[in-house]
């Protein structure tokens, strides 16, 4: 993203439904390439301390089968992307470093009492028709990839892009002599790309297992059980189980868990009992050196010792 995109060189790298849009505006390439970034970042935070903790979404482009065979997995990634590029796409308009486009349009109702609009909210309409129009065309994409799971792609990028826009919130700055905040200039802004992550894990932790069906004129994805909930525009959705990941195969996309650091001490999927499946972890002792007894000496630093001690770690085996 550092780098001017150049048509040649790098837009033919691109899916061939992307390869006409990268040309078309290039100058929101290299706000894609800061979401696709951010989308590997925040996966990994996310799932830290599960037993499929993201750590595959280092190769991409090139993932294995947990996220190209429409797993619940896979699901969170293509809602988290699509998210993450409209997010993207609207503060760059609104930062001014795309030509194309600006500030949001000002809200439609009107104010609160003491406040006005003003400011420069984001462009959430233009991040997300851009946004959607580069996501779903890498969702229409791939060699190989079924109606069904094509479907799949596209449903999950909508959900990231809904619970986007549902987050656009209002904010306010103050004015008024010595703060006393007489009058609040406020305008629409968008969250951190970390609240559209946490809120799409708990959407992933509900997601709906679903089948592509010929229902009525067209194919439909309704969902795999007969007593499941009908699947809305807010669900994530997937197509096949996954596996438990607890043991390497790399058929399923799976890397295991061994080696991995647990929590002793914890009951949640840090655990040393979930993460490491049963099999039992191994302790070792490490001495570290640390900053200790520190102290304010005028004017102006602080001083500390060096300490050492020794912590324990939990592996599993």
């Amino acid at each position: 993203s550092g780098v001017a995109w150049n048509e040649s060189q790098h837009c033919r790298l691109l899916a061939p439904e992307q390869l006409q849009l990268c040309r078309r505006h290039l100058e929101v390439m290299p706000s894609i390439v800061r979401a696709a970034r951010r989308t590997q970042a925040l996966c990994q935070q996310s799932f830290a301390d599960m037993r499929w903790n993201c750590s595959s979404i280092q190769r991409a482009p090139s993932f294995g089968p947990d996220l190209l065979t429409g797993t619940r997995e896979a699901a969170f990634v293509h809602a988290l992307a699509a998210a993450a590029v409209a997010q993207g796409i609207a503060r760059s308009c609104a930062s001014g470093e795309l030509p194309l486009c600006s500030c949001g349009p000002g809200p439609s109702e009107p104010p609160a009492p003491g406040s006005r609009w003003g400011g420069c909210g984001d462009n959430l309409s233009h991040g997300l028709q851009l946004g959607a129009a580069f996501t779903d065309g890498s969702a229409r994409a791939g060699t190989g990839a079924t109606p069904g799971l094509r479907a799949v792609n596209r449903h999950n990028g909508a959900v990231g892009r809904a619970v986007l826009r549902d987050s656009l919130d209002t904010r306010c700055k103050c004015h008024g002599v010595s703060g006393s905040c007489s009058v609040k200039t406020c305008w629409k802004g968008l969250p951190e790309l970390g609240e559209i992550a946490s809120d799409l894990k708990s959407r992933y932790l509900a997601a709906l297992k679903v089948t592509h069906r010929l229902v009525g004129p067209r194919k439909q994805l309704i969902p795999k059980e007969g007593d499941a909930r009908p699947v809305t525009e807010m669900d994530l959705v997937y197509l096949i189980n996954s596996p438990d990941y607890c043991t390497p195969n790399p058929q399923l996309g799976s890397l295991g868990t061994q080696d991995r650091p647990c929590n002793r001490s914890s009951v949640g999927s840090d655990s040393c009992d979930l993460l490491c499946c049963g099999r039992g972890y191994n302790t070792y002792t490490e001495e570290v050196t640390e900053r200790c007894h520190c102290r304010y000496r005028w004017c102006c630093s602080v001083v500390c010792r060096r300490c050492r001690r020794s912590l324990q770690r939990h592996v599993c085996k």
